[in-house]
């Protein structure tokens, strides 16, 4: 069973909750100053708990050095998030996420001990950006180094050839990390030359962004 704490029971927060709450084997620790939040979602959790997650002692008092996974966001202020970091990390907490309200912000939780930092403002507005000037954009993660995995429909002239056919790796240097089929429904990971692309087919890549965007150019 693993043990998540929730720190921050805003709309984020409690989306993240109702999320994990779908799944099954994960204990939910829900925490929250305000009791109407947390009454928002006691019902869907493991343990919904009222108090100030600012003040270390009462992060003892609940078990969360025993939690696997701690993610902290927390109202407007920068301050609160930055001092629940910090007390995490020092308390042992393996893994945790924090969301920023700016990118000072960013950069500060991940100076304290943030394992990972989610900027949603950031995050949405970059992808925002690239369904603009890449319409079969269907998602979009960016990674280190100018490298991006994107999942894309398959243009028409990729349709009805093989992956060998289309040659992605040697016209555009990507690489073909998966195919995800709609229609039957299935997942192809590393999939070999002769893969026949569908129209219904999802194509995961992977490469520097420059690359990706003259095959974006293309499809327009």
């Amino acid at each position: 069973m693993k043990k998540i704490a929730i720190i921050g029971l805003g709309g984020f927060g409690i989306n993240l909750a109702k999320n994990l709450a779908q799944e099954d084997n994960i204990e939910i620790i829900a925490i929250d100053s305000n009791k109407d939040q947390v009454n928002k979602i006691k019902d869907m959790v493991t343990k919904p708990v009222t108090m100030d997650a600012a003040n270390k002692e009462n992060l003892i008092s609940i078990g969360i050095k025993d939690v696997d996974c701690a993610i902290v966001a927390p109202g407007p202020g920068l301050e609160p998030g930055i001092l629940m970091v910090h007390m995490l990390k020092e308390l042992g907490v393996p893994k945790i996420f924090a969301k920023a309200l700016s990118e000072d912000h960013e950069k500060i939780l991940a100076l304290v001990g943030a394992t990972e930092v989610l900027y949603p403002e950031k995050d949405m507005a970059e992808k925002m950006a690239r369904q603009i000037v890449a319409p079969n954009l269907i998602d979009y993660i960016p990674l280190e180094a100018g490298l991006v995995i994107e999942e894309i429909a398959p243009p028409k002239f990729f349709t009805g050839k093989t992956l060998a056919e289309i040659h992605l790796r040697k016209k555009y240097n990507i690489t073909v990390l998966a195919i995800k089929s709609i229609i039957p429904q299935g997942f192809t990971p590393n999939p070999g030359g002769e893969y026949l692309v569908k129209e219904s087919d999802i194509l995961v890549v992977m490469g520097e962004k420059k690359h990706i965007d003259k095959l974006h150019a293309k499809i327009k």
